[in-house]
């Protein structure tokens, strides 16, 4: 792969991300491009999204516009509870590989629903394997805060177990990076690395 292939280094795909959610929590957000045109570039150029964002599948965590992001610039993977399985590698490396994304970014989230099952103790039929993922994650803890960002952590390990992915942080620079949507503010916080 051509080092060129990232347009945008992780650095910048990171001020990207806290610019525009400053902007979403302002209030200030961009007019979203939905134009033909635009959707037309898009279509005859293909995508080149500055950040991969694997978020939660619960309807009030919507990383666009969290981010206040434009059509193209998110490539999201969404799954109950931000955790990570092979399909979800899968679709990070392909962006990473193919599309030149040079961030991944998991994006867990106060008030969880999937956390919080894990915390009471309910599952269901195909549930059990999201709640596994997070037991495995959180351990004993209680706290529904420190459970979500020990979730977050576990799934950035787990992406940087990926071969294809070590690879790729030793020869373009991508990053994995964890952080914590707030529900009730709107803010990002990004999480130190562990």
């Amino acid at each position: 792969m051509n080092t060129d292939f990232y347009k945008i280094h992780a650095d910048e795909a990171i001020k990207r991300l806290s610019e525009g959610n400053a902007r979403f929590v302002a209030q200030e957000c961009q007019n979203i491009d939905t134009s033909i045109g635009r959707l037309k570039v898009f279509a005859e150029k293909g995508q080149r999204p500055y950040a991969i964002v694997v978020a939660c599948a619960d309807s009030r965590v919507i990383p666009e516009v969290i981010f206040d992001a434009q059509i193209g610039d998110l490539f999201v993977i969404r799954v109950a509870g931000n955790v990570i399985d092979n399909h979800q590698l899968g679709s990070i490396e392909y962006a990473a590989e193919h599309l030149g994304t040079g961030l991944v970014c998991v994006l867990g989230h106060t008030h969880c629903g999937a956390i919080d099952a894990v915390l009471q103790g309910h599952s269901g039929e195909y549930i059990q394997y999201i709640a596994r993922t997070i037991e495995k994650a959180i351990g004993k803890e209680q706290d529904p805060y420190r459970a979500c960002c020990l979730n977050v952590q576990e799934a950035c390990r787990h992406i940087e177990e990926s071969l294809q992915i070590q690879k790729d942080e030793q020869e373009y620079g991508l990053r994995v990076i964890g952080a914590v949507y707030d529900l009730e503010t709107g803010r990002v916080e990004i999480l130190d690395p562990q």
